[in-house]
């Protein structure tokens, strides 16, 4: 029997990729409002690309892997958690950020330290400023509240997760319990960050209910301890080979359709 109800955060819950893009592109923006010549949308993609090859050259890069914390975070994040690899972050991510936007505009013909060092303090702002959620998400909550177990499992760094649940202060309410990777030590889809939130609700695999939109750490990390998982995947992508979901969705509230048919099995059984 389905008692509880395991989400991911980010572009599950959180529209993450719209935040992102939506700094990066006020950030570009103002890029082109002082330097004659900036294409946003050119600067954008040079400093994505800039981000992830330099993010790459980084002591701490396995450790950010297997939390599960990505480049554009690393442009936002202050990562003042406890930890040697998390303070090691901390003293990287000003120059990473400074360097990634000066060499952002590098790639597209400008050469402006200044300029690049203002672009880095304003991202994270524009960052903040817009924590988008999808539509459904607070009525699916409000809906599950009550009748279900919720836990929320994470993957990133610890502050900055808060961060995100600080700035969108209605979420963590209707969560019973919060498992942040980079508290725990390990990211999903590694088996033991799972075991651990199946203890911290006092539940079975067989008892949860995985909800995520990433195939290769919610969906994997789930089949990997016998749990069943739900992947919501609003951007018609194919599925990965070796992370198979139970079932398939495109919007959060087709989950009730599902917990709807287990109730039924549940209650033939």
């Amino acid at each position: 029997m389905i008692t509880t109800l395991i989400f991911d955060l980010d572009d599950t819950l959180l529209w993450d990729k719209k935040s992102v893009a939506t700094a990066f592109r006020k950030t570009c923006e103002r890029a082109a409002q002082v330097r004659d010549g900036v294409d946003p949308i050119e600067l954008e993609e040079a400093v994505r690309a800039e981000a992830r090859e330099l993010y790459a050259t980084y002591d701490t890069y396995e450790f950010t892997k297997m939390i599960g914390i990505n480049p554009f975070e690393g442009l936002w994040g202050v990562f003042d958690d406890a930890g040697e690899s998390f303070q090691k972050m901390k003293e990287i991510v000003p120059g990473y950020r400074r360097e990634t936007w000066t060499k952002g505009l590098q790639r597209v013909g400008i050469e402006d330290v200044e300029l690049g060092s203002e672009l880095a303090e304003l991202f994270p702002a524009e960052r903040k400023k817009r924590p988008f959620l999808y539509e459904e998400t607070f009525r699916v909550l409000d809906k599950l509240k009550g009748k279900y177990q919720l836990a929320l499992l994470t993957n990133g760094s610890p502050s900055l997760q808060q961060t995100k649940l600080e700035i969108t202060p209605e979420i963590a309410p209707y969560f019973d319990h919060i498992v942040i990777s980079g508290a725990f030590g390990k990211g999903k889809p590694d088996m033991s960050i799972f075991h651990h939130v199946l203890e911290t609700c006092g539940i079975t695999a067989d008892e949860a209910l995985m909800v995520g939109d990433n195939l290769m750490t919610d969906i994997l990390g789930a089949s990997r301890v016998g749990m069943r998982s739900v992947w919501i995947n609003r951007e018609g992508m194919e599925l990965a080979e070796g992370s198979t979901p139970t079932y398939e969705i495109d919007n959060l509230e087709k989950l009730f359709a599902i917990l709807e048919v287990l109730t039924k099995e549940e209650a033939i059984q």
